[in-house]
């Protein structure tokens, strides 16, 4: 298990929720209940709800572009097309063609594939290409793209959010794994979270 207030616990957290499906009714989720905003589209409360598990702070979130906002305020954000997204990040979406130009979707990094894509854990989703990607009544797994990638992955990532992590940083898959020289505990950079060597 993953300490408490790492981007491990966050993305822990967000896997053991890959197929909950929203319901009886429209909208209606634990999510949603926690966040206050119950019966009304949950991709942000997912989010929230799984920092909180994490013991991680992010932005409220229920309402994308508002989450977006406060990521910008606090210098926590990265413009999709100049980013080096890193597992933990929260990627905010504006998907093409779909009546809504703005971010209106919101999801949990798990990887970066680095080629322009990244895997996502995200609610209120669908696993059916065909079915509404920010409003699909799901937790999903999902290929997104931040950038122009070979894969043709629908450019739909407008940027990332930030949070500040405890504990050590997730290694990126495509890190080489450095041995401990010391059995001292790594220090953290207070301002990004991220381990000091």
């Amino acid at each position: 298990m993953a300490e408490m207030g790492t981007a491990e616990k966050l993305i822990e957290i967000a896997k053991a929720e890959v197929g909950t499906i929203e319901g009886p009714k429209d909208n209606e989720t634990k999510y949603g209940k926690f966040a206050k905003a119950n019966f009304q589209p949950w991709c942000g409360s997912f989010v929230m709800w799984c920092a909180n598990e994490a013991g991680v702070k992010v932005p409220n979130t229920v309402y994308t572009p508002s989450g977006a906002a406060a990521f910008k305020k606090s210098g926590a954000w990265i413009d999709g097309d100049l980013a080096d997204p890193e597992p933990g990040d929260i990627a905010y979406f504006d998907f093409p063609s779909d009546g809504v130009d703005r971010i209106s979707h919101v999801g949990i990094v798990i990887e970066d594939n680095g080629d322009g894509t990244v895997w996502c854990i995200e609610g209120n989703t669908s696993s059916n290409k065909k079915g509404s990607q920010r409003n699909g009544g799901e937790v999903c797994k999902q290929l997104r793209a931040y950038k122009k990638n070979k894969k043709n992955v629908l450019i739909s990532i407008v940027g990332f959010g930030r949070p500040k992590f405890g504990g050590a940083a997730v290694k990126k898959s495509n890190e080489p794994t450095k041995p401990n020289k010391t059995a001292k505990k790594p220090k953290t950079c207070p301002e990004c979270g991220q381990t000091i060597n």
